[in-house]
């Protein structure tokens, strides 16, 4: 993930975190979320120049890679731990 993307990611979470604090996504249907997301994903897609669908495929396809980046983190950091 390059530093442009990671500022979006980071952007669009801290958005987030503003309008739907305590939510897990899994439990909250996508249509929802992206009711709760829009003023932040028009921003970044008026920024960018980009149709507003765009810029939420990518977050989540940013989301999706930082999740494995953290999984993988987690597992060098702690994996000892966990398999005891």
């Amino acid at each position: 993930m390059n530093a442009e993307d990671r500022e979006m990611l980071t952007r669009i979470m801290n958005y987030a975190d503003e309008v739907m604090p305590n939510v897990d996504p899994e439990k909250v249907r996508i249509s929802e979320q992206i009711d709760k997301l829009r003023p932040i994903l028009q921003q970044i897609a008026m920024e960018k120049a980009m149709p507003v669908e765009e810029v939420f495929i990518k977050y989540m396809d940013l989301a999706t890679e930082n999740a494995v980046e953290y999984e993988q983190k987690m597992k060098a950091d702690f994996g000892d731990i966990m398999n005891s």
